[in-house]
């Protein structure tokens, strides 16, 4: 069916885009994916996704770049069990060497995380009581270059403690994904998210990272502490 193959041509894209973090070209897809379609195949298909708003072209002669409205389709999948992606065998060993369930711990814990993933994390023990880290390891990636950009995320980390404090109101415990509009900490940034109980405590775990990120394995990461608290 046509449909399962634009989904596939889809999340090929978005895999390709986190990748590289440059746009992609349906030649570099059936070259590289080995799709088993023509190239003119995929463009059309491409088309159609542009069309329908799960991809755009960021210039002439540009390939395409997923759009929020894709990345919300990809989080929506990882809500199903079989979509799960696991913890790399490597990183559940140096979390469980590092986690203990006592605060300065839980901030060693964060840095790691932020390394694995590559973002900015951000851990609230209760409701007044948060830090953050690796906001460094955020703006390496591609999309925070720009000045711009910049200011956009810093204006973020500025009203972090009234975000957080809504989260604790709002947001139902369990893990979740928010990207583009339905995410408090802007359309131009993604958090995957962990609230918890510990020992009569609520608590806020997030991965602050752009639209572009690998949302399989955040969840894995955030997931792991998940299961340290059950």
């Amino acid at each position: 069916m046509i449909l399962d193959r634009k989904k596939l041509i889809l999340q090929t894209i978005i895999r390709e885009h986190i990748q590289t973090a440059q746009p992609v070209s349906s030649g570099a897809l059936v070259d590289k994916y080995k799709l088993g379609v023509s190239t003119a195949t995929v463009r059309n298909d491409m088309m159609e996704l542009e069309e329908e708003g799960y991809i755009f072209q960021p210039h002439t002669s540009a390939g395409r770049i997923p759009t929020p409205r894709a990345y919300e389709e990809e989080a929506k999948l990882l809500s199903s069990e079989e979509k799960r992606k696991p913890l790399k065998d490597s990183e559940r060993s140096i979390l469980s060497a590092a986690f203990k369930n006592e605060e300065a711990a839980f901030k060693q814990v964060a840095k790691l995380i932020s390394e694995f993933s590559g973002s900015a994390i951000f851990w609230a023990f209760h409701k007044n009581n948060f830090f953050h880290t690796g906001l460094a390891n955020l703006f390496s990636q591609p999309e925070f270059r720009q000045v711009e950009a910049v200011c956009d995320v810093s204006g973020v980390i500025d009203k972090m403690e009234e975000i957080i404090s809504g989260l604790f109101e709002e947001l139902p415990q369990g893990t979740r994904i928010l990207v583009g509009e339905s995410n408090p900490f802007g359309n131009f940034l993604s958090v995957t998210l962990l609230k918890y109980n510990n020992s009569g405590q609520t608590g806020v775990f997030g991965i602050l990272s752009p639209i572009r990120a690998d949302y399989g394995h955040n969840l894995s990461l955030v997931e792991f502490l998940q299961e340290q608290f059950n």
